[in-house]
């Protein structure tokens, strides 16, 4: 069911448009208290233009999304993405796991324009974003941050600029990627554990045995990492 709130003059509709529970537990407490008819979608068959011509939003403002949106609606509409990383530096998938696998703690949210070039967008604003905790945690604090944003960007209107710096790119991780590599350290499995526990994602693992081992809510202290295991038996 679409949610609607207190209309601005003169009537102004936005779409937020996110793949996961927490994009719309976050619209339900914090955006769509916004002035405006507010609108969210989590089916990307309904994504069409059809169904935007019947609201016509000013904005759509994308949280998390998975599926290539049509050139016709990026041309015709002004889409706004939130990426996890300080563009042009971190262009590209899986921001935030390249990013820990990196070594940052702290990145920058950054709205952005969308265009048929990944990422490659004008900027309207970045925000500071902590890295700790994990997936899920992050993800979460990131779509709180990103609901200020989106308050900034529809009272403010900023203009968005071109990106400017060196541009790195980031390699999009398969489901295969999540098995547990050779690595030197405590705090460098315990990162390699937490940037990937999150629903939807496939957790860290190892096979061994006959036997999938996958890690969740692991912490590290006092020299050691504590963690929930879930073992099943790989199928043949």
């Amino acid at each position: 069911m679409d949610n609607q709130n207190k209309l601005s003059p003169p009537e102004i509709s936005y779409l937020v448009v996110g793949s996961k529970p927490w994009n719309r537990r976050v619209f339900d407490e914090v955006i769509c208290h916004n002035l405006g008819q507010w609108y969210f979608l989590d089916d990307p068959q309904k994504l069409n233009a059809k169904y935007l011509q019947s609201i016509n939003p000013r904005f759509l403002f994308f949280l998390h999304w998975s599926w290539k949106i049509p050139d016709e609606i990026i041309n015709h509409y002004e889409c706004i993405c939130f990426h996890m990383t300080d563009v042009p530096y971190g262009r590209g998938g899986s921001p935030l796991q390249n990013l820990i696998i990196r070594g940052h703690h702290q990145t920058k949210l950054t709205a952005l324009r969308m265009t048929s070039e990944l990422d490659g967008g004008d900027v309207y604003l970045k925000v500071d974003l902590c890295l700790e905790g994990n997936a899920e945690e992050i993800y979460i604090r990131a779509t709180y941050v990103a609901a200020q944003m989106i308050q900034t960007i529809i009272q403010e209107q900023p203009i968005p600029i071109p990106q400017t710096g060196e541009v790195v790119l980031f390699k999009r991780r398969k489901p295969e990627d999540s098995e547990i590599p050779q690595i030197n350290s405590l705090s460098e499995l315990h990162d390699f554990l937490r940037m990937l526990d999150a629903q939807g994602y496939p957790k860290a693992f190892l096979n061994y045995n006959g036997f999938r081992y996958e890690f969740s809510r692991a912490a590290l202290y006092d020299g050691r990492i504590m963690a929930d295991v879930t073992i099943t038996p790989l199928i043949k």
